[in-house]
């Protein structure tokens, strides 16, 4: 997650900022530049007036804090599901409680930047604070387990905004030379979301209700809110610049608005049919057989038009370029992403509740026993971008010893018997993930 920061320094103007979200959302793997989708403003970039002074210092914050709270909330519900389906109910449905904030998150990321783009940062990240926040204080005052996940999607889309604003400004409050410090520092927020999150989580739930570990976002986020009305400029990164109505007007149509209903109908038919199958409908039911089919038409309809989009528009800016799908190494990153990243989440989300279902811990002891897999996750990430970087070995030699240590991480927790007791291999195992 700390070259999940990193890539951000590959952004070089406003333009870019698809590469730029799809770089900071799957950069674990690798670095990689891509030409400019559109050249129309390729000047203005020399025209930014970058943040001095108490703004530089309180957009810093917004962006550290941003990062923080959207990126905990992923991970800090795994230690209090249990906590929550005693008190909602719903167990089977208890997945769909990360799922559905997971699922708003992807659906608004790249959208919300090319809003941004349109009318500016400023506004865009008001609203997107503003969302999290009120959806936040929403969770918390859920009174049954679909109150709560309809409300947590929509706590994911103002999370998916506020990520995407806060990776965008990261790089553009300060000028190039000074883009390694600034993503560093911002970095450590993600780091700390990452280990921290499951024990906040649990340490809520242990001591009061699961219900502060939404509420704890709504004064932050009013804190954020404040930030980013007073310390972001009007119109920026183009506050010194003449605006006209024309220009926006124009660029509303670069949006690929077809592209982002395919990407998010494609994902939440995929995501339907694993969380129900085997739970609520088995797998050779109509419900998962018909999702599944329609995930895959969707797949194909979205990368036909995603084509299309690429080669035949000079004004549309594709969603998801076909450069990418063109590339080798974005297709090996992208699946690397995938069947890395996927048992990866799965395991986070599910060892918590062993620990508190299986092995009868506290939430907090569930936590704190996760921080070996937590902590370890950022540690691999900086050894393998140091390595790259200084011993200049290839990104692909890192990425097989990462996945093969992964394999027998997998592998050893798969020899666990269900037990009551803790084998102690089990503390080790944990540590192997890069």
């Amino acid at each position: 997650m700390v070259v999940q920061a990193s890539n951000l320094a590959l952004r070089t103007s406003e333009n870019e900022t698809d590469d730029v979200i799809y770089g900071a959302d799957q950069t674990q793997m690798a670095k990689a530049s891509f030409p400019k989708s559109n050249g129309e403003d390729n000047d203005s970039q020399e025209n930014i007036l970058y943040l001095q002074g108490i703004r530089f210092w309180m957009v810093s914050f917004l962006n550290g804090t941003m990062l923080f709270l959207v990126q905990t909330e992923i991970s800090i519900v795994t230690t209090s599901l249990v906590a929550i389906t005693r008190d909602l109910g719903g167990f089977d449905t208890a997945s769909w409680v990360l799922s559905s904030y997971l699922l708003g998150y992807v659906g608004v990321v790249v959208i919300v930047s090319k809003f941004s783009d349109i009318f500016g940062r400023k506004p865009v990240f008001v609203i997107c604070i503003f969302a999290f926040t009120v959806f936040s204080g929403g969770c918390a005052a859920a009174r049954s387990m679909n109150q709560l996940i309809i409300l947590r999607a929509f706590q994911g889309v103002g999370g998916g905004g506020s990520y995407a604003l806060s990776t965008i400004m990261i790089i553009e409050i300060v000028p190039p030379h000074k883009y390694g410090k600034q993503v560093a520092y911002t970095g450590i927020a993600i780091v700390l979301a990452m280990v921290l999150g499951p024990i906040i989580g649990g340490a809520i739930s242990s001591n009061t209700t699961w219900r502060w570990i939404f509420l704890f976002n709504v004064p932050i986020g009013a804190l954020g809110l404040i930030l980013a009305l007073a310390g972001i400029p009007n119109r920026f990164p183009h506050h010194g610049q003449p605006d006209t109505a024309e220009k926006r007007t124009k660029s509303l149509t670069r949006l690929d608005l077809p592209g982002c209903v395919l990407l998010l109908l494609a994902t939440m038919s995929f995501t339907a049919a694993f969380q129900e199958a085997d739970s609520q409908f088995p797998w050779k039911s109509a419900y998962v057989i018909v999702l599944l089919i329609a995930s895959v038409l969707l797949w194909l309809v979205l990368l036909i038009w995603e084509r299309h989009v690429t080669l035949a528009s000079k004004i549309r800016e594709a969603v998801l370029p076909w450069r990418f799908l063109a590339s080798r190494a974005m297709v090996g990153i992208y699946m690397s992403i995938v069947l890395l990243g996927g048992p990866l989440t799965v395991a986070a989300f599910q060892l918590p509740q062993r620990f508190q279902l299986i092995n009868g811990l506290s939430s907090l002891d569930a936590g704190v026993r996760l921080v070996p897999f937590g902590g370890a996750v950022p540690v691999g990430t900086i050894t393998s971008a140091n390595v790259a970087g200084k011993l200049r070995v290839p990104a692909i030699y890192i990425t097989i010893a990462g996945a093969l240590l992964q394999v027998v991480g997998f592998a050893l927790l798969g020899t666990l018997q269900v037990s009551l007791e803790i084998p102690p291999p089990l503390k080790s195992v944990t540590m192997l993930w890069d």
